[in-house]
């Protein structure tokens, strides 16, 4: 099994993530207490879907925040860049549309998409102005875009219980239900090196047409919802 370091090659990204797919989704769902649930369905309705439009869902994984998407009455397509993650995907879900892709090349026309999000994946992309300016290429001019990642909880004591918490307990639970436990190592150092919410909205307002740019803390801030609109 491999895992990745914070410089975030694909490759090294790609076949960690290949190495924990068969049980990704119940890792998480066991890491977080139950609350990504919670946060796909938040992550739906930031976008404010309709019937009839196409989201694009980047770093999907095994397009269980795809299928969320959905339930809107969208047309929702994943894409991911660990074909390991898209195997385990379409076996439990095919009827998910999922596809190969790189969130810096991704393989859609220009301005194709009513609507873009990632989750929890924008941390592990090497270039992050280069993965936010591909999602403004291919959605149409007022379409919108969601960000689903971990931030910074606001009540300062809470903050650094939460950090000890990743830091020092993320890795030791994952062993108990995770086939690649190391990888919750990279995850954890992925989000103590992430940018605040603040700081997020700065890099979003800096890598090309996004306007309207806000958040929303979700669980105390452990997660945030970004938004923009494509000028």
């Amino acid at each position: 099994m491999t895992r990745a370091d914070l410089d975030k090659q694909p490759h090294e990204v790609a076949e960690m993530f290949d190495g924990v797919a068969e049980r990704y989704d119940l890792t998480n769902t066991v890491l977080a207490f139950g609350q990504d649930r919670g946060w796909r369905r938040s992550t739906r309705a930031a976008l404010g879907l309709r019937p009839g439009e196409r989201v694009l869902d980047v770093g999907a994984g095994t397009g269980i925040s795809t299928e969320e998407l959905s339930r809107s009455g969208a047309f929702a397509v994943g894409a991911d860049l660990s074909t390991g993650m898209l195997r385990a995907g379409r076996r439990v879900r095919p009827q998910v549309p999922l596809v190969a892709g790189d969130a810096l090349r991704l393989p859609f026309a220009d301005e194709t998409f009513d609507a873009v999000t990632i989750s929890f994946a924008l941390r592990n992309v090497v270039d992050v102005e280069g993965a936010l300016r591909e999602l403004a290429r291919i959605t149409r001019p007022g379409g919108r875009l969601v960000i689903c990642e971990f931030s910074s909880p606001t009540f300062t004591p809470f903050r650094t219980v939460y950090m000890q918490y990743v830091m020092r307990s993320l890795p030791v639970v994952a062993r108990t239900v995770s086939s690649n436990p190391d990888a919750y190592v990279y995850l954890a150092e992925s989000i103590r090196a992430w940018p605040d919410q603040a700081a997020l909205s700065a890099r979003i307002a800096a890598a090309g047409p996004w306007s309207r740019i806000g958040w929303r803390n979700l669980t105390g801030g452990i997660v945030a919802l970004h938004r923009a609109t494509k000028a």
